[in-house]
């Protein structure tokens, strides 16, 4: 199945939201932050922070995304051999 196309671009799509689902609940578990409060804080719908942690939310941008890394005190950074970039809001 991976040898074609469409499988391979909707396998990609769907593993990239798991992966920015996983990634905030394992960042809220560790700051021991609820999706209530991470929605007071980075001024955002809680039903949009539990679409997100559910992997329903379909259409997140980067910039609610890297909002909500920052409102829990992260940065998201790109690193290409020795070059660091740092993302902000």
């Amino acid at each position: 199945m991976m040898q074609d196309p469409d499988f391979q671009a909707k396998f990609a799509a769907g593993y990239q939201e798991f992966l920015l689902s996983e990634l905030l609940i394992s960042i809220m578990e560790n700051d021991h932050i609820s999706i209530a409060q991470l929605a007071e804080e980075v001024n955002i719908s809680p039903a949009v922070i539990q679409d997100i942690c559910s992997g329903q939310q379909k259409d997140m941008n980067i910039s609610n995304f890297l909002q909500i890394v920052q409102g829990c005190g992260y940065r998201l950074i790109l690193e290409k051999g020795e070059e660091r970039i740092s993302l902000v809001a």
